[in-house]
């Protein structure tokens, strides 16, 4: 090829780059359903349904979560959408294990079960963590 003419690179028109296509073409694919949704911690697309739960609403890979109900679990009316911050643990009185989440936005606290599919190591790491670090164990108490 001689040199000062270079090839076009593919995709290109005479304007400019062509349009990036619409991203629901990988849904339409089967590479990710409509109900699923993306986590805000580590990036995973989460499916909405869970084992143990009807209304998932954190990543059972990280635990994070958006802020997305206001006062009933599924309602999805909250205004807030910051990112929950998992604190701790807590467990019912029948034995059920629920993860207390704390807004980044708005401060507010929230208690969810947790889903069957969660990872297992992960929830014993936030189980212990108010044992490694006092501070955290504090700071859930004065917010209470």
């Amino acid at each position: 090829m001689p040199r000062g003419k270079t090839k076009k690179a593919r995709g290109r028109t005479e304007a400019g780059w062509r349009p990036q296509r619409y991203k629901d073409v990988l849904r339409s694919q089967g590479r990710r359903r409509a109900n699923d949704f993306r986590c805000v911690g580590c990036r995973l697309d989460v499916s909405l349904d869970a084992p143990g739960t009807a209304h998932r609403n954190h990543c059972p890979n990280c635990l994070a979560s958006l802020h997305v109900d206001r006062r009933v679990p599924g309602d999805r009316a909250s205004e807030c959408r910051g990112r929950m911050e998992a604190l701790g643990l807590s467990v019912r009185p029948d034995g059920e294990w629920l993860i207390i989440h704390q807004c980044l936005s708005c401060g507010e606290l929230s208690a969810n079960r947790i889903a069957g599919d969660d990872n297992p190591l992960t929830l014993m790491r936030l189980a212990l963590r108010p044992l490694r670090d006092s501070r955290i164990a504090s700071r859930t108490l004065l917010a209470l």
